[in-house]
């Protein structure tokens, strides 16, 4: 998965008029000449790489360091391409805020102007559901979405970008799907992630995290009690003054053998760091979501997350018992890697890409070259083009 360099202060206020109706014709005009070169899939392509996707909000004249570009450059996307959707093959579902909520009802009015059967419009509302829960609650990083965009061609390709922030430390960041390269929706899904700043979040998403999600799923099947009895063992035994001292001394757990699956007994883990440890559960809250969960049988762990109540803090429920009476660690690796776009000169962090640097920039600049703008709005594009990749 590719990382980008892009910073994304959180940013409040909207953007002039004036300016956001230039966006709307610039993009309208390139989008035309991208799709008209390249083709609809390799557009839909390029929106899913953190890289071309910031040089293309550069190019329509919007902040490139700026949370607003990822909302900004959407919206003026989605309303310049406005009556050309059929034309280019290309259709945007949703935005930011209210209008987020509206994806499923857009793809639903999409579908059926394309002639597409009910199941297969509704594959597509379950994976813009699937995949705003996925980065919500299965890579919890301390972004909250708030942005969510789905965008697809009339053959059933489709690329999802989202954004989340974090207002306590002012920042944004940004998650990117592409089908094409997703084999699992819920396994290191993103093409991309761009971000400021790396966290420890607790990561569902990574192959590491397998055995953490497959006794989630486990502890769902069984009888809800040994689940619930487990969640407030733990809580009852640790002491928030003295973590540390419990993961060392306790008898949280005997080892003993539970179908499949063995307890541990707790010995100098470093469980006194985890995320979620502090946190006191509603209990009788957390009894129904599961009660509920239970009796619907998920088959997988896809299937539970997709469960209506199924969010963030049940998530973490079953992920913490699942570490520590059953002994499965989740990953706690950030998949947003603070990195370089294409890597640097001095091979830090590491060498340059040339061919990924250049397709970046040829992209681009054909569709600034090809587009249907005056000679001075190409030359303003072309220059904006160049000052972002000096930076």
């Amino acid at each position: 998965m590719k990382s980008g360099i892009a910073t994304f202060p959180l940013d409040y206020g909207c953007c002039p008029k004036w300016l956001f109706e230039r966006m709307k014709k610039l993009a309208r005009s390139i989008t035309v000449a991208v799709v008209e070169e390249f083709g609809a899939q390799e557009f839909l392509r390029r929106l899913s790489d953190p890289v071309w996707f910031q040089s293309f909000g550069c190019v329509l004249a919007f902040d490139w360091n700026s949370s607003g570009l990822t909302t900004t450059v959407m919206a003026a996307l989605k309303e310049g391409i406005r009556g050309l959707e059929n034309d280019l093959k290309i259709f945007i579902c949703g935005g930011k805020g209210k209008t987020s909520r509206k994806t499923p009802e857009q793809i639903q009015s999409w579908g059926e102007f394309l002639n597409w059967s009910q199941q297969r419009i509704d594959q597509l509302v379950y994976v813009s559901k699937i995949s705003a829960k996925v980065d919500n609650s299965l890579l919890q990083d301390g972004f909250q979405i708030y942005h969510h965009n789905l965008i697809f061609t009339n053959s059933g390709e489709w690329s999802v970008l989202q954004q989340g922030m974090a207002p306590e430390i002012q920042k944004a960041r940004r998650y990117h799907w592409l089908s094409q390269r997703i084999n699992n929706l819920i396994e290191e899904p993103h093409s991309g992630i761009a971000s400021e700043i790396k966290v420890n979040p607790l990561n569902l998403t990574a192959k590491e995290s397998d055995k953490n999600r497959e006794i989630s799923v486990s502890q769902i099947k069984e009888e809800p009690k040994t689940f619930l009895k487990n969640l407030k063992i733990i809580q009852e035994k640790i002491s928030f003054s003295d973590q540390q001292s419990l993961f060392l001394e306790t008898n949280l757990v005997k080892k003993r053998k539970a179908g499949k699956f063995t307890e541990i007994r707790l010995k100098d883990i470093e469980f006194y760091w985890h995320p979620v440890l502090k946190e006191r559960f509603d209990l009788k809250r957390l009894k129904k979501i599961i009660e509920k969960a239970h009796f619907l049988k998920p088959k997988n762990f896809e299937e539970l997350l997709s469960l209506e109540g199924v969010g963030p803090k049940t998530i973490r429920a079953l992920s913490l018992v699942s570490e520590i009476i059953y002994g499965a660690k989740p990953s706690f690796e950030d998949p947003a890697r603070y990195s370089f776009a294409h890597g640097g000169k001095d091979f830090t962090p590491y060498p340059v890409d040339g061919k990924t640097f250049n397709k970046t920039i040829e992209i681009l600049e054909k569709g600034i070259q090809k587009s249907k703008i005056s000679l001075k709005e190409k030359l303003e594009a072309q220059r904006r083009l160049n000052s972002f990749y000096k930076k």
